[in-house]
């Protein structure tokens, strides 16, 4: 990553900082973002401690769902340091949680518009950059919401599988400009998000969900370094040719994906598709 020049949005605790602290150790310099001021000085003193003399670390305040203040962080980014090689979309909510009528219409869309939009903004922001160098590396944060139904946190399954099926069809757009772009699904994190379930209540979240969060809670979770080697993995040049794929932190074996880069391309493996009846041994609604 010796310099490599990478934007993570929500930076300023919990995934979004280790994977900053990861950047920084594997040589890189970084925008970091969020839109909590104090939080994000202080993660920009946490990384200062640890980078090497001629890293740099640009905190700006932003807010990923507003196009002008994502305009003016790709711009800025631009500008400091000539290049952008990485962008890393974590900036993320739950959103509301309860049942769907009950819940606040205008929270459950303003958490779209931060996973969604949000991500789809830096995006297009940083597209034209990745061009004109030819290359680039976009990882998208996703989450359990992708791949599964979560009662009383439809915004944010809406959102997380909305955004998997963008990063698909936005790595066919750019396969030509050399540009990867791959989800990832970290695993179950013990992160602010998680407190919230819990602050929630087993009413809003149901019962299921709420204990299952207080289990996670127990026993520590997922580590937060395991995501982050993925992600600063999939924005290393190791994982060229890798792309259109969410791919787990915790249950794939990425570390090997290179290896196996001929069969991962020809292949829809890590990819959201329809099941079919035949798909589960079933003999009924299938093709003749």
């Amino acid at each position: 990553m010796d310099g490599k020049i990478a934007i993570v949005t929500g930076a300023n605790q919990g995934l979004g900082l280790e994977t900053a602290k990861k950047f920084i150790e594997a040589g890189a310099s970084l925008t970091i973002c969020a839109r909590n001021a104090q939080l994000l000085t202080k993660a920009r003193d946490q990384l200062g401690a640890i980078a090497r003399p001629g890293q740099q670390i640009l905190p700006l305040v932003a807010d990923v769902s507003n196009a002008d203040e994502v305009t003016a962080l790709v711009g800025a980014t631009a500008e400091k340091f000539g290049k952008i090689d990485i962008l890393v979309n974590n900036a993320g909510v739950y959103g509301p949680k309860g049942a769907i009528e009950d819940v606040n219409w205008l929270e459950w869309v303003r958490a779209i518009e931060i996973n969604l939009y949000g991500s789809v903004l830096m995006c297009r922001a940083v597209l034209p950059h990745f061009k004109a160098q030819g290359r680039g590396k976009i990882v998208q944060l996703s989450g359990g919401g992708a791949t599964n139904p979560l009662p009383m946190l439809s915004s944010y399954a809406v959102s997380k599988a909305a955004i998997v099926r963008f990063v698909e069809t936005l790595a066919e757009e750019v396969k030509s400009d050399r540009i990867d772009v791959n989800a990832i699904a970290p695993g179950a994190l013990n992160t602010r998000l998680l407190d919230e379930v819990i602050a929630a209540g087993a009413e809003k979240v149901g019962q299921a969900f709420y204990e299952r969060a207080l289990k996670q809670k127990q026993t520590g979770g997922a580590p937060l370094a395991t995501a982050a080697d993925l992600i600063v993995f999939l924005g290393s040049e190791r994982s060229n040719g890798i792309t259109g794929k969410l791919i787990s932190a915790v249950w794939d074996p990425w570390h090997s994906l290179p290896e196996r880069l001929g069969e991962l391309q020809e292949s829809d493996v890590y990819t959201l598709r329809r099941i079919v009846p035949k798909d589960r041994g079933m003999q009924w609604g299938n093709d003749p």
